[in-house]
């Protein structure tokens, strides 16, 4: 249903551990594209994962893992592996920062208590020494790994959040054994360097935790689906593990059971429950011949499947993945905060350097200048600013895809909220794309049956939903063609017995010089029929009127989308007459008539005219140029796969109603992230200068620091609570 990428590229997904700040991205990504055949690496921090495209058969999988490795972190391959491993490594991973923390605040807490002792002249809780041992075991037992994490990002030339945060207690540290081994009549600042290290470990156990939570979309999602099928084999059926079902293999599904596989039934009916692929609560009938989809579940009959699609072809699979690489990508507003990331750790250095000397010049007091300066490290945080879009992208993606709409990546979240003018294709997207004949008007001494007749035979070679409704609607014996040609958008032409014969629109006709009585045609479309008409060259031999069912919602989300702000523009190749019928019934005033398949990109592109920011909702191959025009394209996940590759975002209920979702989704999320933003500059801008100034003492510009990512995150999750409008 869904593409994979472009079939010269080589895409392989990494897992990785260790990372702890949003600068270990850049570490990583710089790692994996030194690596020969490697054209481009995306790293996601709150993921967890990297993507990394490459030239095909140019890169093996143990080259990209030690280049991982080498960057100081540890990686494994996605595919193939087992998921249940992974979650097992994510829970031990888990588990060994909550034994780290538990350990870090035993041997923290005796020196906090001292600091807190000294206030009242209490000299005599914890000795000197063992200030220096609980100290030192804190700064290189726990602090370890911020040492490492600094040594691999001055190894690949960038800074990161562990550099800062080793060059701050370290400098704690180092003053505070100089003075107890020298015996310098100064106060010593175990406590600091200790308690910074603590805090900082804590909030990255607490931003763990929430960045679970952020991407438990995915892993619901992995999880739908079932892990063994009941096979059909030599007339028995055996429970089968999934993974070894092939295409054609036929499989059972009882009730209260999901099914295994992406399938066509072949026998028995049932109602099943989709809400997980559109987030339609409402059960979804099925009979022989009806598609089901892997992971849904079988509310009352049995049904008999026949397997159409394997692994990653399958539905399921296929929105994994598009959720998957919407979380990866950046948005554009995300751009300025990137920028601002990769200078950031140089800036605060010298900030920090500078605050160094001005304190030391100007008081003459080392201790308190190096404190100042300790605070400044400290406190300084590009993590927050680094997570501010990506976590509420994950939320947003994922929270769609529960809703029955597949973003594509993170600008068509961005754009999605600019929309002032929707363009809709009618066939399929306004209408159920499924037309039926209503009415057969012959002319000239022609009988309907023969209208029909010469319709079908010449529309049976076409591949229009119009062409199928009048080759269903005949059950007689067709004629044999001795010439056929098709014009798109257009009609159809064939040649009987020596006679030319020409079925299509009545634009078409008149194009051709066909005498067309116009009174006798008004009278027919005021019903907002689509009129087939059919003619031998000289006159209209016959017209068959074909009407396509409104979509139940469609008049009630062009009422959404028009309270909204967004101009609904319908487009259809139907006469005026009869699209201005439609257009009345779904109360869409602006309606493009008569265009051809060719031209509804140029329409789009002039309907973008104005600084109008426009969008394109479609669902056929024709639709694909346009859909590829507009600022934001949406397709319907009943249409061809063409129009879904094209478009941004694809609606899995397959009605209008997920647009005006998918808007509000948008300004939500949008909103979301610029309280993120907020959050990030502005406690940086306030942080740095009050530390600058020594209004901050170093521990509580480290629980500041570890608070600032924590309170991103966790504004990011609250958008799980939003509700779209009914």
């Amino acid at each position: 249903m869904f593409k994979d990428m472009d079939p010269i590229k080589e895409k392989t997904e990494l897992k990785i551990e260790g990372m702890h700040c949003v600068s270990c991205e850049g570490t990583i990504g710089q790692a994996l594209t030194k690596v020969p055949g490697v054209l481009e690496a995306k790293v996601s921090f709150v993921g967890g994962e990297a993507t990394v495209i490459c030239e095909p058969g140019k890169v093996n999988h143990k080259a990209l893992i030690n280049a991982v490795g080498a960057a100081g972190y540890k990686a494994h391959i996605i595919a193939g592996a087992d998921d249940e491993e992974i979650a097992k490594g994510e829970r031990f991973d888990y588990s060994l920062q909550l034994v780290t923390v538990i350990i870090t605040a035993i041997l923290t807490l005796p020196l906090l208590s001292q600091m807190f002792l000294d206030i009242f002249d209490i000299k005599i809780f914890v000795p000197l020494w063992g200030q220096f041992v609980l100290g030192t075991l804190v700064q290189f037992g726990a602090g370890w790994r911020f040492y490492m994490g600094s040594y691999y990002a001055l190894k690949t030339f960038t800074g990161n959040m562990d550099l800062l945060i080793g060059l701050g207690t370290s400098a704690a540290w180092i003053y505070s054994t100089a003075v107890y081994l020298f015996k310098l009549p100064h106060p010593v600042y175990f406590e600091s360097s200790a308690s910074i290290i603590t805090l900082v470990l804590l909030g990255r156990l607490l931003e763990s935790r929430t960045k679970t939570k952020a991407s438990a979309a995915i892993k619901t999602l992995f999880k739908l689906q079932p892990k063994m099928a009941l096979k059909a084999v030599d007339g028995t059926w055996i429970e089968t593990p999934v993974e070894e079902l092939r295409i054609g293999d036929i499989f059972k599904v009882k009730p209260g059971e999901k099914v295994p596989i992406d399938g066509v039934v072949t026998k028995g009916s049932s109602h099943l429950d989709e809400s997980m692929l559109t987030g339609e609560s409402a059960p979804v009938k099925k009979e022989v011949g009806d598609k089901i989809y892997a992971a849904t579940q079988n509310q009352y009959g049995v049904l008999i499947g026949e397997a159409t699609a394997l692994g990653s072809e399958t539905t399921l699979a296929s929105i994994i993945h598009l959720v998957k690489e919407a979380q990866a990508s950046r948005a554009p507003i995300q751009r300025l905060a990137d920028k601002i990331a990769g200078m950031f750790v140089p800036i605060v250095l010298g900030i920090s350097l500078l605050t160094l000397l001005l304190w030391w010049s100007i008081s003459h007091d080392f201790t308190h200048a190096l404190i100042n300066m300790v605070a400044v490290l400290v406190i300084a945080c590009p993590c927050a600013l680094g997570m501010a879009t990506p976590t509420v992208i994950m939320v947003a993606t994922g929270l769609g895809a529960r809703l029955g709409i597949l973003i594509k990546n993170a600008e068509a979240i961005q754009q999605a909220q600019k929309l002032t003018r929707l363009a809709v294709d009618k066939t399929g997207t306004l209408t159920e794309g499924k037309p039926k004949i209503t009415a057969i008007h012959p002319f000239e001494k022609m009988s309907s049956d023969d209208i029909l007749q010469i319709t079908a035979s010449l529309e049976e070679h076409s591949e229009h939903p119009i062409a199928k409704a009048v080759v269903d609607a005949y059950k007689g014996e067709l004629l044999e063609l001795e010439l056929f040609e098709a014009k798109p958008g257009q009609g159809v032409m064939g040649k009987f017995h020596g006679q030319f014969y020409f079925a299509g629109s009545l634009n078409w006709m008149e194009e051709k010089g066909i005498r067309i009585d116009q009174k006798k045609m008004e009278s027919i479309e005021r019903g907002g029929e689509t009129l087939l008409a059919l003619s031998d060259g000289k006159s209209i031999l016959g017209v068959i009127g074909v009407s396509d069912t409104l979509r139940p919602h469609s008049k009630r989300a062009v009422t959404l989308l028009q309270n909204m702000g967004v101009e609904v523009v319908m487009l259809t190749g139907d006469h005026k007459k009869t699209a201005q019928a439609i257009g009345e019934e779904v109360g869409i005033t602006h309606i493009e008539a008569q265009i051809l398949p060719s031209d509804k990109a140029t329409t789009v592109k002039k309907l973008k005219s104005f600084n109008q920011f426009v969008g394109m909702v479609g669902d056929g191959v024709n639709d694909a140029p346009a859909l590829a025009a507009a600022d934001v394209s949406f397709a319907m996940r009943t249409g061809t796969d063409i129009a879904i590759e094209a478009a941004d975002i694809t609606l899995m209920k397959s009605d209008l109603l997920s647009i005006p979702t998918a808007i509000e989704l948008s300004k939500k999320t949008f909103q979301k992230i610029k309280q993120n933003l907020f959050f990030a500059f502005i406690y940086n801008m306030i942080g740095i200068p009050l530390a600058a100034i020594g209004w901050l003492n170093p521990i509580i510009a480290g629980a500041a620091m570890a608070a600032s990512s924590l309170c991103v995150v966790t504004n990011a999750l609250l958008l799980n609570s939003w509700k779209p409008k009914k």
